[in-house]
């Protein structure tokens, strides 16, 4: 069996020219941009489970070693119908049933950047994509500023490798029979009994740092029509709550809400605050460590709303240190957004931006689900499913990014349990779409 490395961005005809003179059943892949050691064992191994199992392409776990030099265990998530990502981690290696490989990439344009992503779908959509939850070999790769990979997809440097692979993505869709059309459902938006036009949505636990100036952030807004600011206090004990008690004596707008559930994650919180009768027309997000750059955030999402009657509105942030410094990558815009695709693509990225505004009856109808993690992608790709969405490109909001975030340093296991949680979104997006297709 031959050994291959290569670059995971790669053309079409560069990856059929690698494969042309492997006549073996079986081709180890390695993923060139790492340095990857293979372990004892592991080829055995991998070629036992792909003789045992029919599968067409198989990865495992493996041990990152870190820059100063110590080991860290890192598994990989399990292949599900929803896993999309184009940067999907594999690992180190992967085994694959050579001609499957090639017959894929037959099928596929020739693609300058997307070639291993496009055959990789191509040959998931059997269901042959196999996680082996073994440790296969140990990995090292150059270290990254912290965030930069994680908005490699809004990295203006590789805007054409991101245009192949919603290319790609989007062949796969109609492929499987789960690509929509553009969505053109709009909304009633002087439907309902409203006494304010806005309410701002800020659920907290445990944030007295931050929470003042988020919700001063909220409250200092100037807009056409009367708002409110609604923070779900959840259960917090190192003071956020007296913080909010004198903010709420001085400004009646402030609506604290503490639930009576003990478990409400994220999600469950948001839910508590759409269903309030005192939320507004349409809620809009903050979170409660962040502010909205100007006072005319509010006014810029209510307008957009007015002019396209949509049922969701994203705008676009900007990423500062704690004390309100721009830190890279800067403004995040999400420019590979398209009135024609964007639902689409948007199964294939990780996040729709910020901040995130709905239209109250539709996010009361489609409801939020109770996680602290990936609620906001689940409204998102489920809203977009159905109606259309409109995106404001300016900044009108600031992320921090400090040690108290709830993504700061997370370790290998709960990124994976957050990327899997989000295969499984997609995979729920997937059927759905295919169901709504068969209708």
């Amino acid at each position: 069996m031959q050994t291959i490395a290569i670059d995971p961005i790669i053309s079409t005809i560069e990856l059929r020219e690698i494969l042309e003179n492997i006549s073996d059943e079986y081709v180890l892949i390695v993923n060139k941009r790492k340095e990857v050691t293979i372990l004892p064992d592991a080829i055995k191994r991998l070629l036992q489970i792909a003789e045992d199992s029919g599968v067409a392409w198989i990865y495992g776990d493996y041990i990152e070693e870190l820059p100063d030099g110590t080991m860290e265990f890192h598994p990989t998530c399990d292949y599900l119908p929803g896993s999309f990502r184009d940067d999907f981690d594999f690992g180190g290696v992967v085994l694959a049933r050579t001609q499957l490989v090639r017959n894929a990439l037959w099928i596929c344009p020739h693609y300058q950047y997307a070639a291993f992503y496009a055959a990789r779908l191509i040959i998931s959509a059997d269901e042959r994509v196999f996680h082996l939850p073994e440790v296969l070999s140990r990995v090292s790769e150059r270290p990254r500023t912290e965030g930069e990979e994680q908005f490699d997809y809004v990295d203006p440097r590789n805007r054409g490798v991101q245009l192949e692979m919603e290319l790609a993505f989007t062949a796969y869709l109609r492929m499987v029979g789960a690509f929509l059309p553009p969505r053109t459902r709009l909304v009633d938006i002087e439907a309902g009994d409203f006494a304010n036009e806005v309410s701002v949505i800020i659920p907290v636990r445990n944030r007295v740092r931050t929470i003042s100036d988020a919700v001063h952030s909220a409250l200092e807004q100037k807009l056409d029509k009367p708002f409110n600011v609604i923070v779900v206090d959840n259960h917090s004990t190192d003071g956020t709550s007296e913080v909010l008690s004198r903010i709420a004596a001085e400004d009646p707008r402030l609506i604290i809400i503490t639930p009576e559930r003990q478990d409400l994650g994220i999600g469950g919180c948001w839910c508590r605050a759409v269903e309030h009768p005192e939320c507004g027309r349409y809620s809009v997000q903050l979170d409660s460590d962040d502010r909205y750059k100007t006072d005319q955030t509010l006014q810029k999402i209510v307008d957009c709303f007015r002019r396209e009657r949509c049922a969701m509105v994203v705008g676009s942030y900007e990423l500062t240190d704690f004390d309100g410094n721009p830190i890279p990558p800067g403004l995040i815009d999400h420019s590979e957004w398209t009135q024609g695709n964007g639902h689409n693509n948007a199964l294939r990225i990780n996040g729709f931006g910020a901040p995130r505004a709905f239209f109250t009856p539709v996010i009361r109808e489609v409801g939020v689900p109770n996680v602290s993690y990936g609620e906001d992608y689940a409204v998102g790709i489920r809203i977009t499913r159905l109606y259309k969405m409109a995106r404001i490109y300016e900044s009108l909001y600031l992320c921090r990014r400090w040690e108290g975030n709830t993504d700061h340093r997370l370790s290998p296991r709960t990124i994976v349990e957050h990327n899997n949680y989000k295969d499984w979104l997609r995979t729920i997006a997937l059927m759905a779409r295919k169901k709504m297709n068969r209708s």
